[in-house]
């Protein structure tokens, strides 16, 4: 610990005796001493940043294209490829800005390092470059703003009335997965009926939540749209289905949705990727706390057919806990246990 105090004091005060020495340059230059404040540094820096430019610029390069096919994920629903379409779109326009300022900032040092015999230009405004620079920016940032905008309109827009509804709840540190029986409308829920045995905190009473059933994973057909309803139980959460190009906050008290039509089956991305192991998966992408690295929910993708068939064998809530049903009415009990 002493050594370590140590070397801090060292570097603390080496650091003030170059700061005095800098110091003392500057006032030199403000009394117009004739001391050459340029040295041979000076050339050694410019071509530094040239240099600096050349090696990180390759890297840069490099590392893109070596580890493309690592953060550009195969698409699997209708709307990932538009997603994908703007995410390009934006990186082509900001990576040509990026590379030309990048370009200039590098290069502008080197070309213009100091030398005696010659004197800056004084160039205090130009009117027109001023105009053009705030017009174009402003332009295509409206251009890029409005398509995200549509396209985030389509996905946030009410699901088709066909759509199969799945209910993801979010709570430290699990997804809970519920889905409506036969009539594809979801029971209601209170927070204050949440129990050991009601994690949902589905109440019983409505009709529509007496065929409401679990899935330990989410099963969803290829083809067809598919409505996420999310909320949260706790914190903040967030679900993220990487492949789906799905993302969407689990707000306590704020539900939310997201609609999507999947495209390619589990089995169809597992040719794909060559990974015989490959599943599709939701994660939080918020810090939920400590067990935050745990919230990961399995999504299976099928054919309709098998869909279907695997919809007709779940048994609901009530089925699998009849005491569930207490206090409920004797007509409602008995559709639900049928």
């Amino acid at each position: 610990m002493y050594g370590f105090l140590i070397a801090v004091g060292v570097l603390l005060l080496l650091s003030i005796i170059w700061m005095v020495y800098r110091i003392q340059s500057l006032v030199s230059v403000v009394k117009g001493s004739n001391k050459k404040i340029a040295t041979g540094s000076n050339k050694v820096n410019a071509i530094l940043f040239v240099l600096f430019l050349l090696g990180t610029g390759f890297l840069m390069f490099w590392y893109s294209i070596k580890e493309f096919d690592n953060y550009e994920l195969p698409v699997a629903s209708e709307h990932g490829v538009v997603t994908d379409g703007l995410f390009w779109v934006t990186m082509a326009v900001t990576g040509v800005v990026f590379l030309i300022t990048h370009v200039l900032l590098f290069i502008f040092p080197y070309k213009y390092q100091y030398k005696e015999d010659r004197k800056a230009t004084f160039y205090p405004d130009n009117n027109k470059l001023e105009i053009i620079w705030t017009l174009v920016p402003g332009v295509v940032l409206a251009g890029l703003v409005i398509t995200g905008w549509m396209a985030w309109s389509d996905i946030t827009a009410p699901a088709p009335e066909n759509a199969h509804v799945v209910e993801i709840m979010g709570s430290q540190f699990q997804w809970d997965i519920r889905y409506p029986g036969k009539d594809n409308v979801l029971g209601d829920y209170d927070y204050r009926l949440t129990s050991a045995t009601n994690a949902h905190g589905v109440d019983f009473t409505d009709k529509n939540a007496m065929d409401d059933f679990p899935s330990p994973v989410v099963v969803i057909p290829k083809g067809e749209p598919v409505l996420f309803k999310i909320r949260a139980r706790d914190v903040l959460h967030s679900v993220f289905a990487p492949h789906m190009r799905l993302k969407m906050d689990a707000v306590p008290g704020m539900p939310t949705r997201f609609w999507f039509v999947p495209t390619k089956t589990t089995a169809e991305m597992r040719e794909e990727t060559g990974n015989p192991e490959f599943e599709y998966e939701i994660a939080c992408t918020e810090i939920c706390g400590r067990g935050h690295f745990s919230m990961r929910k399995i999504i299976q993708v099928v054919e309709p057919e098998e869909y279907q068939k695997w919809f007709a064998e779940q048994r609901s809530f009530i089925q699998m806990n009849p005491s569930l049903a207490e206090g409920i009415p004797a007509e409602a009990k008995e559709l639900a246990e049928n």
